[in-house]
């Protein structure tokens, strides 16, 4: 996916999460998020949209920890998560392919690595929105893409989890295997061990365990939005990951 499509995701998603959340109200449980309400919610995402734009916009490339989110709540609250969205899709829009800033994943560009970025934190809280107005995360993923729920698949095994911060490991070598089955080449090997898993696109070699299923339930399953679809093989690996790999 080029830049220009994960900002074009973004500005969706974010409009329909604050939708969502109007509807549900701000004193809303967010079934997906144990323990957070949709004023929780709309305080995180808007904050990490306000940090992202801050680098962005301001070509910092040092680390900054995002500000703290303000004492709002109501409508108050929703305006001011409308006001940082837009800011940040205006400012992406705007931001030239070259700009240099801090950024925390591999990418072709800063640019690139902020626009789908933000796109994916998006569409994954969008859809915590949406559990609180009552729809179904197996619903909702029928509104994603194939192609950008593979890629955030992609992110998380590639980029999320290929850091050092990774909880997902083994005591001895294992592989997981992660497929799409709606689309051609949307495979993952992951290799587990004491160290953080290393992923690699491809289906060549044997697994233990294989998890499979349509990329947008992948997607949101791998982010522990919903159940893990069908697994085969070891299962211990995959209560693995549901155990260990909240990033």
């Amino acid at each position: 996916m080029e830049t220009a499509e994960f900002i074009s995701v973004l500005d969706r998603e974010g409009r329909a999460l604050a939708a969502a959340a109007a509807v549900a109200g701000p004193d809303a449980k967010v079934p997906t998020c144990p323990g957070w309400q949709v004023g929780d919610l709309l305080r995180h995402t808007g904050a990490v949209h306000r940090w992202a734009t801050s680098f962005v916009a301001e070509g910092d490339l040092s680390f900054h920890p995002p500000a703290e989110p303000p004492d709002l709540d109501g409508d108050p609250l929703l305006d001011w998560f409308r006001e940082g969205h837009g800011r940040l899709v205006d400012t992406l829009s705007a931001a030239s392919a070259d700009v240099r800033c801090w950024h925390f994943l591999p990418a072709p560009s800063p640019l690139a690595f902020w626009a789908r970025r933000q796109a994916h934190e998006t569409a994954v809280h969008r859809v915590d929105a949406e559990s609180a107005r009552g729809r179904g995360p197996d619903e909702i993923a029928r509104d994603l893409s194939v192609d950008f729920a593979a890629d955030g698949v992609d992110e998380l095994l590639r980029g999320f989890h290929a850091r050092d911060r990774s909880r997902v490991r083994t005591e001895e070598p294992r592989v997981l295997r992660v497929r799409a089955t709606d689309t051609a080449d949307a495979v993952w090997t992951v290799r587990l061990s004491p160290e953080p898993p290393v992923t690699e696109r491809t289906a060549e070699g044997d697994a233990d365990c294989e998890v499979s299923g349509p990329a947008a339930r992948l997607y949101l399953s791998l982010w522990n939005r919903l159940p893990l679809p069908t697994v085969t093989g070891d299962a211990s690996l995959a209560a693995l990951w549901r155990e260990t790999s909240s990033v």
